[in-house]
C-alpha cells in the first residue's frame, strides 16, 4: 500500500512538471448540458402536452414560441458551447428551429441529433460544432406502464479523435428511485459494450443528485430500492460509501468506477436546480477512466461548472419559462428554463492534474463580462420610433414606415412594409411580440 501510494504521488508530480507543456495542435472544447423545458413546435401532432397544443387557449402560439427559441438561443450563444446536450425537446422539427434561431444570433451548430426512434413526449438532443459520426437511440424499457425516454448515443470526430456522449433524461422523482434505476441499468450495460480506455462521457438530466445515496434515504416516496440508487451505485460514481475522486478513477485497475464533475466545485455550489426552495443537482456531467489516461480527448481539471448569470435568476429564483395561474395558465412570453446549464471543457492535450481540486467561487449569480441581459421585446404597433431603431437593421426611414403601416395582427405582417423582406424579417422577428 505504501508502495502504490509513493507511486501515485510521483506520477501526480510528474503530471504538474509537465502541466505547461501542450501541444500546438491541441484542440480545447466546451461540452454543455441544458434541459430546456419544454422546447415544443407548432405541429399538432397529438403527442403535444396539453399547454403546447398549437392555437389554444394555453396560448401557444407563433410568436410566443418565437420568445422560447429566442430566449434558449440567447442562453446558449452566451454559454458558447461546441456541443450542447439538450433535454426536453419535442421534436427534430423543434430542434431545427433553434438551430436556425442560433444562426440569427452568429452561430451555427451544422451538426444536430435527436432520440427520435420512440414516441416520448420530450426527447434527448445535441447540437454539435464537431462532427457526429454515429448516432443511436437506446430504448430504456417502458416502467410500470410509463414510456421511457430514449438515451441518446453520440460519437463525435474531434480532429481524429473520438469520444461517446450518451445523453440522458431519467424518469422525474414524481416516480420512485427504481424508475431510475432503470434508466442506469441500461446505461451500465451500454458503457459494458465498450473496449477498455474508450473516452466517453454520461450528460444530461439524470433526476438524480450527484450524491443521491445521502440525500433520498429518509424519503419513503423515493426509497424503494433498499437505500440502492441509479447514478450512484448502479453507475459507480461511489465506491461503498465514498464518493468516487479523480485519484480513485485514474488508478482504478477494475470495477468500472466512474466521476462525477460536481465535485469540481465547492459543496455550496452544487445545485442547478431550485424546487420549492430546495435545492438540487439532477443535472450532471461524469467521466469515465479514458478521460485521464493520458491518450486521446483529456478532461480539463477544474473546468467543471453551472452557467449562472444574472438574467437567469429572478428575484433570487431561476428565472424559468413563465405561465399564468402559478405556472398552470396561459403562457405568458417571459423565462428561460427552471435548470441552469452545466459544462465542461476538455481536451486533445494529456490530462493535467491542477492544484486545487475545487474550484472558487460563490453561491451569487455572475454577471456576463460581454453580454447584455435580452432586451425587452417591442410591438411593433406601439414602439417608438427611437425604439425600432435600437434593432439592428432598421434605420429612420424604416422606421418611419413600420409606423406608418401600423396596426399589424402579427408580426408576419411587417412584410407590407416596404423594404422589408423574407430575409430582413427573419432577423428582425426576435425582438418583436403582438400584444
Amino acid at each position: 500500500m505504501g508502495n502504490q501510494k509513493r507511486k501515485i504521488c510521483i506520477c501526480s508530480i510528474l503530471v504538474v512538471l509537465f502541466c505547461g507543456i501542450t501541444s500546438i495542435d491541441a484542440k480545447t472544447f466546451k461540452i454543455v448540458s441544458y434541459n430546456l423545458e419544454n422546447l415544443f413546435d407548432l405541429t399538432r401532432d397529438g403527442t403535444e402536452y396539453p399547454e403546447y397544443i398549437p392555437n389554444t387557449g394555453y396560448g401557444w402560439t407563433k410568436d410566443i414560441a418565437n420568445i422560447k427559441y429566442t430566449n434558449i438561443a440567447r442562453v446558449i450563444k452566451d454559454l458558447a458551447g461546441d456541443v450542447v446536450a439538450l433535454q426536453e425537446v419535442e421534436s427534430k422539427k423543434a430542434l431545427i428551429n433553434l438551430r436556425n434561431r442560433l444562426k440569427d444570433f452568429g452561430v451555427d451548430y451544422p451538426y444536430l441529433e435527436i432520440a427520435d426512434n420512440k414516441a416520448t413526449v420530450v426527447k434527448c438532443a445535441v447540437l454539435s460544432k464537431f462532427p457526429i459520426v454515429e448516432k443511436e437511440g437506446i430504448e430504456v424499457d417502458d416502467i410500470d406502464n410509463e414510456i421511457a425516454r430514449n438515451i441518446l448515443r453520440i460519437m463525435l470526430d474531434i480532429d481524429g479523435n473520438h469520444i461517446i456522449l450518451l445523453i440522458n433524461h431519467w424518469k422525474s422523482k414524481r416516480g420512485p428511485e427504481s424508475m431510475r434505476i432503470a434508466y442506469a441499468k441500461r446505461l451500465r450495460k451500454e458503457i459494458e459494450k465498450l473496449n477498455e480506455g474508450i473516452d466517453f462521457i454520461l450528460i444530461g438530466d439524470f433526476n438524480s443528485n450527484y450524491n443521491e445515496h445521502k440525500t433520498f434515504q429518509n424519503s419513503e416516496k423515493l426509497n424503494d430500492s433498499g437505500g440502492i440508487t441509479g447514478i450512484n451505485h448502479i453507475l459507480g460514481t461511489i465506491q461503498d460509501t465514498e464518493m468516487i475522486n479523480e485519484e480513485m478513477l485514474a488508478n482504478q485497475t477494475e470495477g468500472g468506477y466512474l466521476y462525477n464533475l460536481w465535485l469540481e466545485i465547492r459543496n455550496p455550489r452544487r445545485w442547478s436546480y431550485n424546487f420549492f426552495g430546495k435545492k438540487g443537482s439532477p443535472d450532471n456531467i461524469i467521466v469515465s477512466k479514458g478521460l485521464y489516461d493520458g491518450e486521446g480527448i483529456s478532461y480539463e481539471d477544474n473546468s467543471f461548472d453551472k452557467f449562472h448569470p444574472s438574467y437567469l435568476f429572478k428575484k433570487r429564483a431561476i428565472y424559468r419559462w413563465q405561465r399564468a395561474k402559478n405556472g398552470t395558465g396561459r403562457h405568458l412570453g417571459k423565462g428561460y428554463s427552471d435548470h441552469l446549464p452545466i459544462f465542461a471543457y476538455f481536451s486533445t492535450n494529456p490530462f493535467c492534474l491542477k492544484a486545487d481540486d475545487t474550484s472558487p467561487g460563490n453561491i451569487n449569480p455572475i454577471e456576463l463580462e460581454k453580454s447584455e441581459p435580452p432586451k425587452a421585446l417591442l410591438d411593433p404597433n406601439t414602439a417608438s420610433r427611437e425604439e425600432l431603431m435600437s434593432i439592428s437593421g432598421i434605420g429612420p426611414v424604416l422606421s418611419e414606415r413600420i409606423v406608418a403601416g401600423r396596426p399589424y395582427r402579427t408580426v408576419d405582417d411587417l412584410l407590407k412594409v416596404k423594404a422589408i423582406g423574407p430575409k430582413r424579417l427573419k432577423k428582425i422577428r426576435p425582438y418583436f411580440l403582438i400584444r
